[in-house]
């Protein structure tokens, strides 16, 4: 079984890509807490992502590439409206943080994503890292769909 270890920060303001992005389109097929179903397009490629139940940083995740045109008809049939971002990758010592930059109702949102071997493992920070929200399932991008950051109280 694929096991997702990952964790989750907000971005200061001082952070700037370092290279291109990539445009994501995300939809939802099922957000109940068990699991979530989602399908990608990331660029020009189709994916379509099983994860299980959160424990801790911890999760049960099977991704798999599916053809783009599946992709594209799949978000049509999933929960709306369909998160849009552009992602940033950007390498810090032995660690890929992939960067989230929001777009729609979740405009303003920057958040990066680190994901790690172990839950133990240390890692550096780098300057722009802002408040770890990691357990904060505002955060989700299950619940951005339901709940965007353009709602949310300031």
């Amino acid at each position: 079984m694929a096991k997702e270890i990952e964790r989750k920060f907000l971005v200061k303001d001082n952070w700037q890509p370092q290279g291109a992005g990539m445009k994501i389109a995300q939809g939802y097929l099922s957000t109940v807490p068990e699991r979530t179903v989602r399908v990608r397009i990331k660029d020009d490629k189709g994916y379509l992502t099983i994860k299980g139940k959160n424990e801790g940083i911890s999760r049960a995740e099977f991704e798999y590439e599916i053809p783009l045109q599946d992709a594209e008809a799949l978000l049509r049939l999933a929960e709306q409206p369909v998160l849009e971002k552009t992602r940033y990758l950007e390498k810090q010592g032995d660690f890929l943080w992939e960067i989230d930059v929001f777009a729609g109702d979740n405009e303003g949102l920057v958040v990066a994503e680190i994901e790690l071997p172990t839950e133990e493992t240390v890692f550096s920070r780098p300057s722009w890292l802002g408040e770890e929200v990691s357990g904060d399932v505002r955060y989700y991008n299950a619940n951005l769909i339901k709940m965007p950051y353009s709602l949310w109280k300031k």
